[in-house]
């Protein structure tokens, strides 16, 4: 070798006159499985992927398979990683998750904003590699808990039966049957479509909801989800069920009712399998696990900065019923005294 070809190589492999390199790589740091951020914790991807599979298993608990498509989430993470997803209580609401923590031992909670900020000093801190897509008003500032998708109050309809409602106040006309999602003084689902009911274009008035429910009791049509011709739900959940049979039921989000919501994501401080919640985590935040959680229809929290980026499903979010606008979010505030309402007035005005 010349010695022009030696200087070249030794440009290229830092090495010292054509013979073994005397550079060093420095020792990586020990491996923090509880750490509040993947680069602190674990230095890259990779020994995060080992630490989670050194641990073998995954506790979720209230993730309904049905509910956002979170039965292919869980089945392509458990794949993906080689990592046994444990299901505890799929159907648990929000608070049930809280409640059953101590006993069942989860790792990870898939919560409604107000009972995640109740409950955050049960959550360890973790900023997810993507944080700073998420808007910062669905998500604590110290990394407890951020939002992961979202979605509009809607209406779903048989068109068979009846005519597209423009506004809540139509289905007080007669020919429409309806439903809600469950008890709104237990559901988060049906709380929301009662606050949805009471909006004009503006923030809710809960008397408006209780009173459109109220009469639709009074007449006979206040039904159960399974014989109504419309149910008032997330726009997700109608979405589904239009995409399954759009002949036979189609979804509105009212103009003057654009109500949203996020659930958000959040780590127990008890997590049993800690690397394992935290891939969980990044899983969930990737462009992978939010253009899943968009095939459920719901809308991924990243969604606009993947749009900007070129790795948003455009496909599948042409498929999401059209929004009037910017969705109201409902403050802690509102919620709560909207709550304290619903319990004076629900039972003794609609039963």
């Amino acid at each position: 070798m010349t010695v022009r070809t030696c200087a070249a190589v030794t440009a290229l492999l830092v090495s010292a006159g054509c013979g073994a390199s005397t550079t060093q790589e420095k020792p990586l740091p020990p491996v923090n499985v509880k750490a509040a951020s993947m680069k602190d914790g674990f230095t890259n991807m990779e020994r995060l992927v080992q630490s989670a599979q050194k641990e073998g298993a995954l506790n979720v608990i209230g993730l309904s398979r049905d509910w956002v498509n979170y039965g292919e989430i869980i089945d392509t993470f458990a794949d993906k990683y080689g990592i046994k997803v444990n299901e505890l209580e799929p159907k648990a609401s929000s608070a049930r998750e809280i409640q059953a923590a101590a006993q069942l031992k989860p790792d990870v909670f898939d919560l409604t904003l107000d009972v995640a900020v109740a409950g955050a000093a049960g959550f360890a801190p973790y900023k997810v590699q993507d944080w700073q897509d998420l808007p910062d008003h669905v998500k604590d500032p110290k990394g407890a808990w951020y939002g992961a998708y979202g979605g509009y109050m809607s209406i779903g309809y048989d068109p068979r039966k009846v005519s597209a409602p423009a506004s809540f106040a139509d289905l007080a006309r007669p020919g429409y049957t309806v439903a809600l999602a469950g008890d709104p003084l237990k559901a988060a689902s049906a709380f929301n479509g009662v606050m949805a009911a009471s909006m004009r274009s503006g923030p809710p008035m809960p008397e408006r909801g209780v009173d459109l429910f109220a009469k639709l009791k009074q007449s006979g049509r206040l039904t159960e989800p399974a014989t109504a011709n419309v149910v008032v739900d997330w726009d997700h959940l109608n979405a589904a069920r239009a995409a399954e049979n759009p002949e036979a039921w189609k979804v509105t989000i009212p103009r003057d009712a654009a109500l949203g919501g996020y659930y958000v994501q959040a780590i127990s401080k008890e997590a049993p399998h800690p690397a394992a919640a935290r891939l969980w985590q990044e899983f969930i935040f990737s462009d992978e696990g939010q253009n899943l959680l968009q095939k459920g229809f719901a809308r991924p929290a990243r969604g606009e900065a993947m749009l900007m980026r070129g790795t948003l499903d455009t496909e599948q979010a042409a498929k999401l019923p059209v929004a009037p606008g910017p969705p109201l979010l409902l403050t802690i505030p509102q919620a709560d005294a909207a709550k304290s309402y619903l319990k004076r007035e629900w039972t003794h005005n609609v039963g």
